[in-house]
């Protein structure tokens, strides 16, 4: 048997039970103090693991964010993690059911960031030789698209030659993200006139009606063989049954595979005029998150992890998904990234997130071999 692998195995309960550790330190992404709880969990892991805790980054409205380095080398391989979750506090438990483990992030990514730790460790104990530094950066905002950590990303991976995302890999194929679409997020506001909806709804001018027609508008521009996706997801305005409403707002979702179709709707949203007479929009919003678009560079990053998979009994393809993940900002850049390298499992986001707990030696140990061939 490979010797990471057997490692890892060895090891599996503590494993589970420093993602349990993780998994039942809630940390909704807008909850700094409840957050950071979770981010000094896990400094305790660092510190027990690796022999010493990561640099902290220190945010005022967001948790804070954590930078451990490991190794030395002119070359840098930048590993990247987020523990913040969807969840409030206490809104789903930790239990475990046979071979699957559930609980809030833990799919999401705690079981993966475990993961990472525990490669780092495997290599540290098995004295595995690392060719480049290895930088690992856990982010604490990921899941509202990472507003306070994407310079941070951005600043700590200039200069590295590739970057590991440990997010969950395709669900039913395990298969590994090579691309993924790109994100952006918009509110539009519209302001109208209000009047009595009996006696002078003449003179109104109902900002709802605007919307909605914006939302028809909007909706219709979603082209699937383009892998273009607009979504309203949000409708809010009026009031009072009786009045016109002089005020609406809506949220948009916006998903494409190319910067420059991400580019087209961005100038189509934020060139949008009023759709009725006596109403005003405004447009607030960015880009998020640029496309995640696989290169000549991946591809040989690809191999490479084929090649580790391989000596784990692993058969490992990739696939392109439609969510987004910090792994779009390195791409970017223009580095190398894979990503899917966390937890095996199924429920992101959903009441039944749960991971597979036999397949956690494996996963684990394909980090530590991709790391040790890099």
């Amino acid at each position: 048997m490979d010797s990471v692998l057997k490692y890892m195995e060895e090891h599996q309960k503590e494993i589970l039970e420093d993602i349990r550790y993780l998994v039942e330190s809630d940390s909704p992404s807008l909850d700094k103090k409840t957050t950071d709880r979770c981010g000094m969990r896990i400094q305790e892991l660092l510190e027990r693991h690796i022999g010493n805790q990561a640099e902290v980054i220190p945010e005022k409205e967001y948790g804070n964010h954590y930078k451990l380095e490991v190794g030395e080398g002119e070359e840098s391989v930048l590993i990247l993690s987020h523990f913040d979750t969807v969840w409030d506090p206490g809104e789903l438990p930790y239990r475990l059911e046979g071979d699957t483990a559930y609980g809030p992030g833990i799919l999401d990514m705690k079981g993966g960031l475990v993961q990472g730790i525990w490669a780092l460790k495997a290599i540290k104990e098995l004295g595995l030789p690392l060719q480049k530094k290895i930088v690992y950066l856990f982010t604490s905002e990921e899941e509202i698209g990472s507003p306070s950590s994407r310079d941070v990303i951005r600043r700590t991976a200039e200069g590295c030659s590739a970057a590991l995302v440990t997010e969950p890999p395709v669900v039913g194929t395990g298969a590994l993200k090579t691309a993924r679409k790109g994100s952006a997020r918009y509110t539009i506001r519209f302001t109208g006139k209000s009047a009595h909806a009996g006696n002078n709804h003449h003179e109104g001018a109902n900002a709802l009606r605007a919307a909605a027609r914006a939302v028809e508008y909007l909706e219709s521009q979603t082209d699937y063989e383009k892998g273009t996706t607009i979504n309203i997801g949000l409708v809010k305005g009026g009031g009072k049954l009786n009045v016109v409403p002089d005020s609406a707002e809506i949220g948009v979702d916006v998903r494409a595979t190319s910067t420059s179709e991400q580019e087209r709707i961005d100038k189509l949203i934020r060139g949008l005029k009023p759709f009725l007479e006596g109403t005003e929009l405004t447009v607030e919003g960015d880009i998020s998150r640029p496309p995640m678009e696989r290169t000549e560079q991946t591809a040989r990053l690809v191999e490479m992890a084929k090649a580790a998979g391989a000596e784990l009994g692993l058969e490992l393809d990739e696939a392109s998904v439609g969510g987004a993940s910090d792994g779009n900002i390195t791409a970017a850049m223009g580095i190398p990234t894979i990503d899917g390298l966390g937890a095996l499992g199924v429920g992101i986001h959903a009441r039944n997130e749960q991971i597979v707990i036999s397949e956690l030696p494996k996963r684990a140990a394909l980090i530590a071999k991709l790391l040790v061939k890099m």
